[in-house]
C-alpha cells in the first residue's frame, strides 16, 4: 500500500514504520502524504486502540526532504508546502492513541511529527534540533503552537530561534517526552505502553484524548496554522534566507 512506510496491525496495536532508512526517514512530500493516508487508514480499523509510529534504521527522521520540494515556479508548490500540516493534522486527530517511539535523529519536521503524537518515548542516543530558521524558512507544519503547547512559549522561542540540537534528557525536562529509556529498552517499552493502553476501556481513552486536544487547542490555537505554509514559501522566495539556506548546505556538506 505505500512506498515509503511499513505499516502493520495485530489486534489491538497498530504500527508505522517510517521506512527510508538511506534517507534517514526524510520526510518527502510522498511520505507526507502516506502518513495522512496511514492516519486515516487506522481510524476505518475499529479493532486498532493504539498505534506507534517508529522509524527503521539509524534515525526517527532526519526532517523534511528539501531535495524533492517543488520550485517556485512549479505547481502544486502551495499544495507541497502544506502537506506536513496535514499529516500532523490527520495524525494528531486520529482516533488512536499514538506514541512517538524516537532513536537517533529527530529534526525539524520531525518533531512536529513527534509533537502530533499522544506520548513520546525516546531513547538515551535521541537528539533533536529545529534548523528551519537557518535554513531561512520558519518552523511550519502547525510546529509552533504544538511546542508551545508542550513546552511552553519561552522554550519554544529559545529552541526555534537558535536552532540548537538539545538532547533525549534536555526534551524530557522539558516536558517533550513521557520518558527516556536506554536504546535496548525503548522497543520494548514502546510496546509495553501500548498494551496497557489497548487493554483499557476504548470510550473513556478516546474522550480523554479528545478533551485534553479541545483544551490544548483554544489555549494555542493550531487551526491558524492553515496559513504555515504561505509563511514557508516567502522564506523560500526572500532573499536573505535564500542566503541563509545556501550558507547552511554548504555547511553540512
Amino acid at each position: 500500500m505505500y512506498s515509503t512506510l511499513d505499516v502493520t496491525a495485530e489486534g489491538a496495536i497498530g504500527r508505522i514504520w517510517l521506512n527510508r532508512p538511506e534517507r534517514l526517514n526524510a520526510l518527502s512530500i510522498e511520505m507526507l502524504n502516506e502518513l495522512a493516508d496511514a492516519a486515516r487508514y487506522f481510524d476505518g480499523q475499529a479493532e486498532v486502540r493504539v498505534v506507534v509510529i517508529a522509524g527503521r534504521g539509524r534515525a526517527f527522521s532526519a526532517g523534511a526532504d528539501l531535495q524533492g520540494f517543488p520550485q517556485l515556479d512549479e505547481a502544486g508548490l502551495r499544495a507541497a508546502a502544506d502537506a506536513g500540516r496535514v499529516m500532523a493534522d490527520a495524525v494528531e486527530n486520529m482516533r488512536a492513541l499514538t506514541v512517538a517511539q524516537i532513536h537517533g535523529w529527530c529534526v525539524g519536521g520531525a518533531l512536529v511529527l513527534a509533537a502530533a503524537c499522544d506520548l513520546r518515548l525516546a531513547a538515551d542516543d535521541a537528539q533533536f534540533s529545529i534548523p528551519e530558521i537557518d535554513l531561512g524558512i520558519p518552523l511550519a507544519w502547525g510546529g509552533i503552537p504544538r511546542l508551545v503547547r508542550e513546552i511552553g512559549p519561552a522554550m519554544t522561542k529559545e529552541l526555534v530561534i537558535t536552532c540548537r540540537t538539545f538532547d533525549a534528557s534536555e526534551a524530557l525536562t522539558a516536558g517533550f517526552l513521557n520518558r527516556r529509556l536506554s536504546a535496548d529498552r525503548l522497543a520494548d517499552a514502546a510496546q509495553e505502553l501500548a498494551e496497557q493502553v489497548a487493554a483499557k476501556p476504548a470510550f473513556p481513552v478516546l474522550a480523554t484524548k479528545r478533551h485534553t486536544n479541545a483544551v490544548t487547542a483554544n489555549m494555542v490555537g493550531i487551526s491558524r496554522s492553515w496559513s504555515d505554509a504561505d509563511s514557508l514559501i516567502a522564506g523560500l522566495v526572500d532573499p536573505e534566507c535564500a542566503q541563509a539556506r545556501e550558507a547552511y548546505i554548504k555547511s553540512r556538506l
